[in-house]
């Protein structure tokens, strides 16, 4: 699938609240947990998530440090709240960096650290695969 149409089912699920595929979560994001979750231990992350695509359909899974998982809808608003003010904005300028990796068949994690930041205003995420 082409960058472009994956950016734009990212923005409808991720921005406009459109659906996401549980499915789609066990499939492709859930047997990656344990790795994803070391990786925030070993990287200091305050959390990390992980989004996807396939055949139109996105999933999402978002994990704190005390191993909590959020999934899907779940996950987004846990985001919203970690990012009261700036998860549009912070969501609009990672949607396209999450469209060329998934377009490469990538899976796009990103692990947050807010450390000097104002998580209301900005953030210091960074992306990881």
């Amino acid at each position: 699938m082409s960058k472009r149409r994956i950016e734009n089912l990212l923005r409808k699920a991720l921005l406009e609240d459109g659906e996401m595929a549980y499915g789609l979560y066990e499939f492709e994001l859930q047997e990656h947990i344990d790795y994803w979750y070391q990786g925030l231990l070993r990287d200091k992350d305050e959390f990390v998530f992980a989004v996807t695509e396939n055949n139109g359909d996105v999933a999402m899974v978002l994990i704190m440090p005390d191993k909590t998982l959020y999934v899907n809808e779940e996950a987004l608003e846990e985001l919203r709240q970690l990012w009261p003010v700036a998860h549009k904005s912070n969501l609009k300028r990672l949607i396209p960096l999450m469209a060329e990796q998934l377009s490469r068949d990538i899976i796009a994690v990103n692990g947050v650290k807010t450390e000097g930041f104002d998580r209301h205003e900005s953030n210091g995420a960074k992306s990881a695969s």
